[in-house]
């Protein structure tokens, strides 16, 4: 029952994740416009670090069961939260670049 429980999360966040994994940190820059996103970083990050979070624990915990099943849910697990790394890096790199340049300044 407790795999079963910790399975529906695993799936309920699937969405959460690959909204994280498609969301460009400057929305303006994916669509060819040379312009700062101030909210765009944030709002990646928001869905993205959580993301990382449960599924990085979901591979760990998948793995630490020992069967084959677990075993091929814990490599999906990593591969999802491998997935999300590069566009949390994306994130933070356009957060110092918004600083530097210090247009988005409330």
């Amino acid at each position: 029952m407790r795999a079963v429980a910790s399975y529906l999360v695993l799936l309920l966040a699937l969405p959460f994740a690959a909204l994280a994994i498609v969301s460009p940190a400057n929305e303006y820059r994916a669509q060819g416009i040379a312009a700062p996103d101030c909210d765009g970083p944030l709002q990646v990050l928001m869905s993205a670090v959580p993301a990382v979070l449960i599924y990085g624990v979901g591979a760990l915990l998948a793995y630490r069961a020992g069967r084959r099943f677990h075993r091929l849910v814990s490599l999906l697990c990593l591969i999802i939260a491998l997935a999300t790394v590069p566009n949390i890096a994306e994130a933070v790199h356009e957060l110092y670049r918004n600083a530097a340049d210090g247009e988005c300044r409330a």
